[in-house]
């Protein structure tokens, strides 16, 4: 299976997203905020798309929906980041 385009979209923004958390990281947290479309794009090709694991960055060890669905944690290694809208 190769990747669509959203998901392409979605496996770039968060590879952007795993380069700019250390910068903003306090202790092994960050919090990244994306646009309103970006966040929807993640979360599709996290959560609704079925997109294989292997497509995913490979430092991405877990990733999960909090607080009522608003909010996307992804773990790596170093870091737990916190993806929300503004």
């Amino acid at each position: 299976m190769d990747p669509n385009l959203h998901q392409k979209q979605g496996v770039t923004h968060l590879k952007k997203v795993l380069q700019y958390a250390p910068m903003v990281a306090n202790g092994n947290e960050a919090v990244v905020h994306l646009t309103r479309e970006d966040w929807y794009v993640v979360a599709d090709t996290l959560f609704r798309m079925n997109t294989p694991r292997e497509f995913l960055p490979n430092s991405i060890t877990d990733f999960r929906l909090s607080d009522d669905h608003q909010t996307i944690e992804l773990y790596t290694e170093e870091l737990q980041i916190r993806l929300e809208m503004f």
